[in-house]
């Protein structure tokens, strides 16, 4: 007599092993392709202000063409910040485009420029930041806000 075999066979199957040995390699090679590909650009505000609220915020969407200007007090004074240096407004053509000749040429189309201004802060002072930006030729601004939390 033949001993019984069940229709279902118990074979154990082995799972192949899984070879990690260039995984550090890869994760390097990743985070190193991100690091030189990453374009972090964090500005120093040396200025104080105070950002007013609006109820219409959008966020900009290509960063790499966008020139900030702060407006704001250190101290008893109002100053101009243009990226991370404080200028006189007088100087600001010049910055602009010594900023727009470091730009590709499509980023240079792009070129917007920023105002963060302080929501006390002279309307002289704005009008006279605005009629330099137009001498530079820098006609995209953006006025910056905080959006108001419902």
């Amino acid at each position: 007599m033949r001993p019984m075999r069940s229709k279902f066979s118990q074979t154990r199957r082995s799972v192949p092993s899984l070879n990690v040995a260039s995984m550090p390699d890869l994760i390097f090679t990743v985070l190193f392709f991100f690091m030189i590909v990453t374009h972090m650009r964090s500005d120093e505000v040396k200025v104080r202000l105070q950002v007013p609220q609006g109820s219409e915020v959008q966020k900009l969407a290509n960063k790499q063409a966008v020139v900030n200007i702060y407006i704001g007090h250190k101290g008893e004074a109002w100053h101009v910040q243009l990226n991370n240096d404080i200028v006189q407004p007088g100087d600001i053509p010049a910055r602009i485009e010594e900023i727009r000749s470091g730009l590709s040429q499509e980023n240079q189309q792009r070129l917007t420029v920023s105002l963060r201004v302080d929501k006390k802060a002279p309307m002289g002072l704005v009008s006279e930041v605005k009629r330099q930006l137009q001498q530079a030729y820098a006609l995209k601004i953006n006025y910056s806000a905080t959006e108001i939390k419902k």
